[in-house]
């Protein structure tokens, strides 16, 4: 009987270890090794049934010019907003992770992808956690095409495997990842063993076969996806599916992307016939109140290839506390304490005794400088209960020294903001527009003390 190898693997980084140990060497995290036990011959029998998988098998050594640059084309999915996170659409052969949050709409998504793509190429559906019956019910409910769909209930790796070899389908959907398994492996379904060797073996086919394999990938309490995280190394693209501040609306977002940008945003909102595309995000986030009030102004940030349009919200109060708090939602803590720090240096207001709370209104996480301009006005509007007017659209990046440094697409930002009819704009001198914006007055400053002047 062979011997049954075992190793140590980190469930964070993914790294190796010949023996267990409290903490990883490689990434320093504590009680995150987990045990992997591989049958003997199993990583072999893998690799020579797909051998047309790179790195299975040998091949010829290529200069980096005799290489064909053809583009791989790619079919769209049906819905713009997952081919615009998706890079422009779904390559064939990739393999693609999709995860969220319980209750996201990962299965609802990939469902109506599914009965959509299934009216002009081959889609298999498999699912290991609901029923057949389950899975219809839901189609029914949404009114979706069923009639071409094929659908498999299994959770057997090899078995789907040696399916869909015979059904040869362009597409698939793996739902979910974390209940697969394979004979070879000597763990339950859901161990790291497990989830590693199914999503390697899987990915192995898809290069192979040249079939698209979406798989559904649970998330942890922390909201980051369940496994080992060699997982999302193995893969092409990794998704995630999140449900915003109202829970209506999803925003999807890709953290890796081997064929197109990761900075992508797609927004979705969840109705009774399931998830249906936001064309236009910014008339979501702008839904204001009807009477004006302070610690409130309109910024554009960039997001992907597109500009959006939120709402910055700040409340500036007198502080009880010896040490005054400083809560920022959707926005970076240690921004927010830089630009109060410069906002005392260059523009002469202490506000060391006070709270101050920043917020962005719709759940909208925003990353970028762009925001540090209009998150100082916010403040200062909120510091001094001076209300700004509703038509006004700030944005801009301040630097240390009280300058205010232009940002990437600035005329694109003023475009969008001109369609959603605002008449003013503070926006920083590198970004003044060449040709007057109509129906626009756009202020460019340079300094802090300018901006603080045009209010």
């Amino acid at each position: 009987m062979a011997k049954v190898k075992s190793a140590y693997v980190c469930n964070d980084c993914g790294s190796d270890h010949p023996r267990w140990q409290g903490q990883c060497n490689a990434c320093g995290a504590w009680n995150t090794l987990t045990e992997v036990r591989l049958g003997a011959g199993s990583k072999s029998r893998n690799t020579e049934r797909l051998s047309g998988y790179a790195g299975a098998g040998s091949s010829g050594v290529q200069t980096l010019a005799e290489i064909d640059l053809t583009e791989v084309p790619r079919f769209s999915s049906g819905y713009n907003e997952l081919d615009r996170v998706l890079g422009g659409g779904v390559v064939p052969g990739a393999a693609i992770l999709i995860g969220g949050n319980p209750g996201a709409g990962k299965s609802t998504l990939l469902l109506q992808v599914m009965c959509r793509l299934s009216q002009q190429m081959n889609a298999l559906y498999v699912t290991g956690e609901e029923s057949l019956q389950q899975v219809a019910m839901r189609a029914n409910r949404l009114s979706l095409p069923t009639d071409k769909l094929k659908m498999l209930s299994e959770t057997s790796v090899e078995q789907i495997c040696m399916i869909a070899e015979k059904e040869k389908p362009s597409i698939m959907v793996i739902d979910s990842i974390q209940v697969m398994h394979m004979a070879d492996i000597q763990s339950a379904p859901g161990s790291v063993a497990q989830v590693r060797e199914s999503a390697a073996y899987l990915t192995r086919f898809a290069k192979q076969n040249n079939v698209a394999i979406f798989m559904v990938g649970h998330v942890t309490k922390d909201g980051t996806l369940a496994g080992p995280k060699v997982l999302e190394h193995c893969i092409d693209c990794s998704v995630m599916l999140d449900s915003m501040g109202d829970s209506r609306y999803r925003t999807m977002r890709s953290h890796k992307n081997r064929f197109g940008a990761i900075n992508e945003l797609g927004v979705f909102a969840m109705t009774g016939q399931g998830l249906k595309e936001v064309s236009n995000p910014s008339a979501i986030f702008l839904s204001r109140g009807e009477e004006p009030s302070a610690g409130s102004v309109v910024m554009v940030v960039w997001e992907g290839s597109r500009p959006l349009l939120v709402e910055l919200q700040a409340l500036v109060d007198q502080s009880p506390l010896s040490n005054p708090r400083r809560v920022s939602v959707g926005l970076e803590q240690n921004r927010l304490s830089l630009l109060l720090a410069v906002l005392h240096r260059h523009g002469g207001l202490l506000m060391s005794d006070q709270d101050v709370y920043a917020n962005v209104v719709g759940g909208v996480k925003v990353a970028e400088t762009a925001a540090d301009l209009a998150l100082l006005l916010t403040m200062v509007s909120s510091f001094r209960d001076t209300v700004l007017s509703q038509e006004l659209v700030v944005f801009g990046e301040v630097g240390l020294s009280g300058e205010i440094r232009p940002v990437p697409n600035g005329q694109e930002r003023l475009s969008e903001a001109a369609k959603h009819g605002f008449k003013r704009a503070i926006v920083p001198k590198g970004n003044a527009p060449r040709q007057p914006i109509e129906g626009m007055e756009v202020t460019a400053v340079s300094k802090l003390s300018e901006a603080l002047d045009a209010i």
